[in-house]
């Protein structure tokens, strides 16, 4: 199947797809200030530069894509098709680098939050929801039992 854009028009697109301060953390980061929570953006002297890093909780937080970071029976993780192929390289890699990020971190003794795209979304749409994934990043935030946790 061939794309409906130009090359030019695709190339427009992807280039101002955000790596940093995208909504999903905004929304994510706005949350946790208003509950309390004091961090750093995109700490580059931690392994993965976490969206959010928490010192105080020796925590970092990932705000996932569920399309670049392939979140499994995710309805926004689907397969583009067109370049099938160089699509399955692009995201088996991604998926590599996450794996290689949460086992330093992990290795390290930094607790790890990973909140997916998805979550995030369904956040924005219902309060219900909002309040109880807050509670769950507060209850991760305050357990020392858990070091990794995926929302």
């Amino acid at each position: 199947m061939t794309d409906i854009k130009s090359p030019d028009e695709r190339s427009r697109n992807m280039s101002r797809i955000r790596s940093r301060d995208t909504k999903p953390e905004e929304y994510i980061r706005k949350k946790l200030f208003h509950m309390g929570y004091r961090y750093r953006k995109n700490v580059n002297n931690v392994y993965g530069h976490p969206d959010v890093w928490l010192a105080k909780y020796n925590t970092a937080i990932f705000v996932h894509g569920c399309f670049w970071h392939r979140h499994v029976d995710c309805k926004y993780a689907y397969m583009p098709k067109s370049r099938i192929e160089f699509w399955q390289n692009k995201f088996r890699k991604n998926v590599e680098r996450d794996s290689i990020v949460k086992n330093n971190l992990l290795e390290q003794g930094i607790r790890m939050l990973i909140i997916w795209e998805c979550t995030i979304r369904k956040m924005m749409k219902s309060p219900e929801t909002e309040q109880e994934v807050l509670s769950q990043v507060t209850d991760f935030l305050k357990s020392s039992s858990c070091n990794y946790e995926e929302l």
